[in-house]
């Protein structure tokens, strides 16, 4: 029995001493997954993840959704998009954002279906404008403003982030939305003020039921650069809703006796 176990702990000693074999050439390469998850878990080691936690922990989010979706073939329109979000972010949010107004009036025209004449054109060339001029560019700045000011991805930090949202982000681009679609459509001043009383209030109610927890999914687990994208994609829903009211008929103007 004693001989056994010596001979059990020679063995063992006798494989520590041996170093593992090294990889030839004609061994197969660490699969990208792994090899980006490697470097995610270098830079979290590394000296600098001590000064600069928040934005270690950010890169290394962002290195493993390109990693993971650059290297699966089916990803590749994936792969192109996060290229341009990188290298051109405010004009490819400004085209992606113009073609989710764009699909939103389009369903919500069509569920609609009051008019005889058929899909209006022009409404739908407002809203792409819409959303190439004035969403695209304010998601922008707004994402990566929140995210200096609340640079953590904590329960406080998100529904800080969430709270910004419904108080100063959703109210203003909301009353923009219906003045500027007014506006564009010939509205005077009183008919605007009157669409306004008569539209806002309802809206940001409706909108208080519907982003707390898109919000949540985007400011909890998305990386900055592509919330934007994640965010627009919930907001197609809501633009349905919201290119509806939009399209109501004007609000008489105040008369003043």
């Amino acid at each position: 029995m004693a001989a056994a176990a010596n001979s059990l702990l020679r063995h063992r000693q006798s494989l520590l001493r041996f170093p593992k074999p090294a990889r030839s050439k004609h061994s197969l390469p660490d699969p990208p997954e792994k090899i980006g998850n490697n470097l995610a878990h270098q830079l979290q080691q590394s000296k600098w993840s001590s000064r600069f936690p928040h934005s270690i922990s950010r890169k290394c989010k962002e290195l493993q959704f390109s990693t993971i979706f650059s290297s699966t073939p089916q990803f590749g329109f994936v792969s192109w998009y996060l290229g341009m979000i990188k290298t051109r972010p405010v004009a490819t949010k400004s085209v992606t954002a113009s073609i989710i107004y764009t699909a939103a009036d389009l369903s919500s025209q069509t569920i609609v279906g009051e008019s005889s004449e058929g899909h209006d054109v022009v409404r739908t060339l407002r809203m792409a404008g819409y959303g190439m001029i004035i969403v695209g560019p304010s998601l922008h700045y707004w994402f990566n403003f929140i995210s200096r000011v609340f640079p953590k991805t904590d329960l406080f930090s998100t529904f800080a982030k969430m709270a910004l949202g419904q108080t100063v982000y959703g109210p203003i681009a909301t009353a923009l939305f219906f003045s500027v679609n007014a506006v564009l459509q010939g509205e005077s001043g009183s008919e605007i003020l009157g669409r306004l009383k008569r539209d806002l209030a309802p809206t940001l109610v409706r909108g208080v039921m519907y982003w707390p927890i898109c919000d949540f999914i985007t400011f909890k687990f998305v990386p900055v650069h592509l919330q934007p994208l994640v965010s627009n994609s919930f907001s197609y829903l809501w633009t349905v809703y919201l290119t509806y009211m939009a399209g109501l008929e004007k609000v008489n103007e105040v008369r003043v006796c």
